[in-house]
């Protein structure tokens, strides 16, 4: 069914909450911000770190790149490894590859701590490409992510209803599907992620599945 397909990494190959939301929290307490809960900072788990910033503590351009920056400061050397991946993700990454399809990462997180992490948990090797956000900020948004990711891995030509059939994006956050909508292709939301309930119903997804095992199966017709 897909020949094509772009995974999301965050809360869709592997559970980051420990990292981010500690990240976040050391990052809001050096701009005098206290927040103890790290279940209120899920939100930040997806979306881009400067719109969560501004979105959710209502932080000004300047506050922004002051708490990006002690964010990374943390995340760097700790964060990034207080990180899971989920049961069965590598069998079917392993599967997927056997099978002939091409795969890539389509993430908002910085294309160097991608990188990292996938060499951390020994899946690198499965992907064909590898698209993050810069360093600097830019190509933070899901949709500019999805557009490298598909200008990198598709053949030239493709018709509208070839892309349709062919390539698949899938992830966790309503963010996922938008960016799999704005460009034509199927999308695939995982709720075993960290979408608030019905997030991925009304952002319109065209497959939702609860588990790695239905999200393998549906990969893999």
């Amino acid at each position: 069914m897909f020949d094509y397909i772009l995974f999301d990494l965050d809360g869709t190959l592997t559970d980051p909450k420990l990292g981010i939301t500690s990240s976040v929290q050391y990052a809001l307490r050096a701009l005098g911000i206290e927040e103890p809960s790290l279940d209120k900072l899920e939100p930040f788990i997806g979306p881009p770190l400067a719109d969560s910033f501004q979105e959710f503590y209502g932080l000004n351009e300047e506050q922004t790149a002051a708490a990006i920056a002690k964010y990374r400061e943390r995340f760097n050397d700790q964060g990034i490894y207080e990180n899971e991946i989920y049961p069965g993700i590598a069998p079917m990454l392993a599967a997927l590859r056997a099978a002939g399809k091409k795969l890539s990462i389509a993430s908002s997180k910085p294309t160097p701590f991608v990188e990292r992490i996938l060499d951390h948990f020994a899946i690198r090797m499965y992907f064909d490409y590898i698209v993050g956000s810069n360093m600097d900020e830019t190509r933070g948004k899901k949709e500019e992510v999805v557009e490298e990711a598909l200008r990198q891995m598709l053949p030239a030509g493709m018709t509208p209803a070839e892309k349709r059939a062919a390539v698949a994006m899938v992830g966790d956050r309503r963010f996922d599907i938008e960016g799999a909508k704005e460009h034509g292709i199927t999308s695939v939301g995982v709720s075993f992620g960290y979408a608030p309930e019905g997030e991925l119903e009304q952002a319109g997804a065209d497959h939702i599945v609860g588990t790695v095992e239905a999200l393998a199966e549906l990969l893999m017709k």
